[in-house]
């Protein structure tokens, strides 16, 4: 029997990998990508290429700000790659970290540019508002499983917010709890407990407030079944029923992305390859500690086209 033929994934990267000047070069050299900065000016009213482009590190981390510029900073990376040839094979899975998963549906064709970009918009200043009305942090245990952070959060009130990697795990909550919870995990054995520097606890249910809003804003935008499965941060299995996605797209608000499984499960179904878009490269780095026998790939600007 011949060897199956190796499957691709692409992933897509969520708030935290926003970099000052992210898509320029795309912008500057790429027709396809100039094209989508130019659509979200127009359809936002406001400059989100300027944020991407010109933005402060300070202006553009603000949760309401950074969550739609990665957002098409990140579909630009998507068509600026069709655009050359650089995605020649048809992936076998989608997915995105948190915000990613728009950036993901969108690759896939359940989510119209333009109705996503509306809606990561919305959620960026929903999100916010959450955060506002009841301050928390999030932080970064390194060196314990998930188990055991999890035992830790039972007994200080923080909660999980993303199991990103063998030992790299996020949790938050009240800012009481995260301080509470980061000195446990230290005496239980921790490496380290790492502040995070993040308006808020996202993946919690601090995050309640914005969960019916954004439930309106999803149901507006009329989802449709994607073409290419979306690996769904809270299951970590394919989703392919656009009523699923809409459910997940909420749910994720309040709950913990597991990374570690979505990657887990692509793997294991044969993904051999791959491919972050948008900026920066953190989903590269937690891929190759979750399934170092992968082949990782990154397409964030001129260069990557043609690597």
């Amino acid at each position: 029997m011949p060897p199956s033929e190796p499957r691709v994934a692409w992933v897509f990267p969520g708030q935290g990998s926003q970099e000052p000047g992210m898509g320029h070069d795309l912008y500057t050299q790429s027709p396809a990508a100039r094209a989508v900065f130019d659509r979200a000016d127009r359809v936002l009213g406001r400059a989100i290429s300027r944020l991407c482009f010109d933005a402060p590190a300070g202006e553009l981390g603000k949760t309401a700000n950074a969550q739609p510029a990665i957002y098409v900073a990140s579909v630009a990376c998507l068509e600026a790659a069709r655009e050359a040839g650089a995605l020649e094979r048809r992936p076998a899975f989608v997915a995105g970290h948190s915000l990613g998963e728009y950036s993901a549906l969108t690759a896939a064709g359940a989510l119209p540019f333009d109705a996503g970009l509306r809606l990561v918009d919305a959620r960026g200043r929903l999100t916010q508002a959450a955060a506002d009305a009841t301050p928390g942090k999030m932080a970064a245990l390194l060196g314990l499983d998930e188990a055991a952070c999890a035992a830790v959060c039972a007994e200080t009130g923080a909660e999980l917010c993303n199991i990103n990697s063998p030992g790299q795990i996020v949790i938050g909550g009240t800012l009481d709890a995260v301080e509470r919870a980061c000195k446990l995990a230290l005496e239980r054995g921790a490496k380290r407990a790492i502040p995070l520097d993040v308006g808020g606890a996202f993946h919690t249910s601090l995050m309640e407030p914005a969960v019916a809003p954004m439930r309106e804003e999803v149901a507006a935008a009329q989802i449709t079944d994607p073409a290419v499965a979306l690996v769904a941060n809270d299951r970590a299995l394919p989703v392919t029923d656009a009523r699923a996605i809409s459910d997940e797209l909420t749910f994720q608000l309040t709950h913990a992305v597991r990374w570690v499984q979505c990657v887990e499960h692509m793997a294991a179904a044969g993904v051999t390859t791959f491919i972050e878009i948008g900026p920066g490269r953190v989903l590269t780095g937690l891929i190759r500690r979750i399934a170092p026998q992968a082949e990782t790939k990154n397409i964030n600007g001129v260069a990557s086209l043609s690597a």
